[in-house]
């Protein structure tokens, strides 16, 4: 009896020297941004993968634990997929387009750790390009902030959840800007 606790105890003495990872939502497309992107340019585009400004840009904490990117790991690939998404249904996507969406990670950043408000803020350097002429290039960066709690059980599900809504938010600036549409054409 002796051994299976001295056993408990360093597996929780483990567990907690390394803390938690949790894989991130895999994100959802806005059907408000869909519909942004239908009324804008009939162009279609191709997504090419984003890069990371930094490797800290891909080390999101919430807590004392990690949050992982579901695409392999990469938040620069969570904007990337995210993209896709949103131009896929829109009827806007070909991979073998002429016009191309690249981009940058260069910020990434969650706090949980408030007792009244969480927040994330990312930032993305997005070029749109035809051949080798680039028609648009401009950095697009979001604030969310979200209700949280003292709670861990409350605010690190809360912060899961809040992850794709501040990516949404950030597609939805792309597409809102004028230039960004005129890129596509």
């Amino acid at each position: 009896m002796k051994n299976i606790f001295r056993g408990l105890g360093a597996a929780i003495f483990a567990l907690v020297l390394t803390g938690c990872t949790t894989v991130a939502p895999q994100y959802t497309a806005s059907l408000d941004n869909v519909s942004t992107l239908k009324k804008g340019s009939a162009t279609k585009a191709a997504v090419a993968a984003f890069g990371s400004a930094n490797a800290k840009v891909n080390e999101v904490t919430i807590r004392a634990g990690a949050m992982q990117s579901p695409y392999d790991g990469s938040y620069a690939k969570y904007v990337t997929e995210a993209l896709k998404q949103e131009l896929t249904l829109a009827g806007k996507y070909d991979q073998n387009a002429g016009i191309t969406i690249d981009g940058t990670l260069l910020k990434n950043e969650m706090d949980a750790s408030g007792f009244v408000t969480g927040y994330a803020n990312i930032e993305v350097r997005f070029l749109v390009k035809q051949g080798g002429t680039v028609r648009f290039d401009k950095v697009k960066s979001v604030a969310h902030q979200w209700e949280s709690s003292f709670a861990g059980p409350v605010a690190i599900p809360r912060a899961l959840a809040e992850y794709p809504v501040a990516v949404r938010k950030l597609l939805t600036l792309l597409y809102a800007d004028p230039d960004f549409d005129a890129a596509l054409k």
